[in-house]
């Protein structure tokens, strides 16, 4: 095994761990963030939502099923939720140099190499948690032996115009035509789509689509901050007067708010993790879902014609919401999941029950 080269992670508050370097040796400088997930690190690695941040992953263990090959379907990567890795880097407790899994084409350490991200491992990743939990979420930066960075604030930027398409694209010749506004969309969720008979209209952040023809409004899940989206929030507020149905997921949710004069503020440290417990508002049905946000829907500031849909049991932060007389509804959660439960997947079929509804109204 060859020798690694020592590196540090620095937060801002001037914290300090040091341990080994896998990946690329490359200095890199983001906001620090923590995934509970035991599983899904392809996934998690190649979610545009993580774009700019620094992942700190708390399972003990990682690497040991190595980095999945690259087979295509419906022109999307099969294992993976987009085209590339987002994360700026990566922070593990153990490394597993080992790895065994059928589809694996490549270690963790050789796949992330080959995409310029660095990794630290080897340090105590149940301190740094604690410190972002009691904290709050933080800038930080990966220093290898002998280089140096400055510390980068990805939430001033518009990280969506980054990881959007920058053309329409167009998927399946099913039945129902959606617009999804791409501000970072997972695969999952188009692959999810597609199974419901559908064509799927993927379109840049700031496309305007009132020129396309289509049965529902899709808007995607994506990084940073929701108010970076202006024209993206613009284009909503229109569509609400179209009447046609709209589902928002993660971010999608964020933007929905925010068009209708709702507000969205910063999360302490963020949902990251499979396992978040949530509960239908006006129900006693819970279910767990996959998360991976840092910012919320302040619920005090829905309108008198939206309700929250869903409350997080943990901190009881909004994870979703409905108006009350059209059929516009959004989560805060991943019910496609990839990875995670896929508990509430049944929301998609309630979107394309919406929009058969709308077309029969006609």
């Amino acid at each position: 095994m060859k020798e690694r080269s020592k590196v540090r992670l620095i937060l801002e508050d001037g914290t300090e761990y040091h341990g080994k370097s896998f990946g690329a040796t490359v200095a890199a400088a983001g906001e620090v963030v923590f995934n509970t997930a035991m599983t899904g690190y392809p996934e998690s690695l190649t979610d545009p939502s993580y774009r700019g941040q620094i992942l700190c992953l708390t399972y003990p263990l990682v690497g040991n099923y190595g980095a999945p090959g690259k087979s295509e379907e419906n022109d999307l990567y099969r294992f993976y939720e987009s085209a590339s890795i987002h994360i700026a880097g990566l922070i593990v407790s153990d490394y597993s140099f080992e790895y065994s899994h059928w589809n694996a084409s490549e270690s963790l350490d050789e796949w992330i190499s080959r995409n310029n991200i660095p990794g630290i491992f080897g340090i105590d990743t149940r301190a740094l948690t604690k410190r972002i939990r009691e904290k709050g979420a933080m800038l930080g930066k990966i220093e290898p032996e002998g280089t140096e960075i400055s510390f980068y604030d990805p939430n001033k930027v518009n990280l969506v115009a980054e990881v959007s398409t920058r053309e329409k694209k167009i998927y399946g010749t099913g039945k129902y035509r959606i617009i999804l506004v791409d501000c970072g969309v997972k695969y999952n969720i188009i692959r999810n789509l597609l199974k419901r008979d559908t064509t799927i209209i993927r379109v840049p952040w700031d496309y305007d689509y009132h020129q396309e023809e289509y049965d529902g409004l899709f808007l995607s899940n994506g990084p940073g901050d929701p108010k970076m989206c202006t024209v993206t929030i613009d284009n909503i507020r229109r569509s609400f007067e179209n009447g046609k149905p709209v589902f928002g997921i993660c971010l999608g949710n964020q933007l929905m708010a925010l068009a209708s004069g709702a507000d969205t503020y910063k999360l302490k440290y963020g949902h990251r993790s499979h396992n978040q417990p949530v509960i239908k508002v006006g129900t006693n049905k819970a279910y767990i879902t996959s998360q991976n946000h840092g910012f919320a829907v302040d619920n005090k500031t829905l309108g008198k014609d939206w309700d929250p849909l869903f409350i997080n049991i943990n901190d009881q932060t909004n994870e979703g919401m409905k108006h009350k007389t059209r059929p516009f509804f959004s989560t805060q959660f991943h019910p496609e999941a990839s990875g995670g439960p896929t508990d509430t997947d049944y929301l998609f079929d309630e979107f394309i029950e919406n929009i058969k509804n709308y077309l029969q109204s006609r």
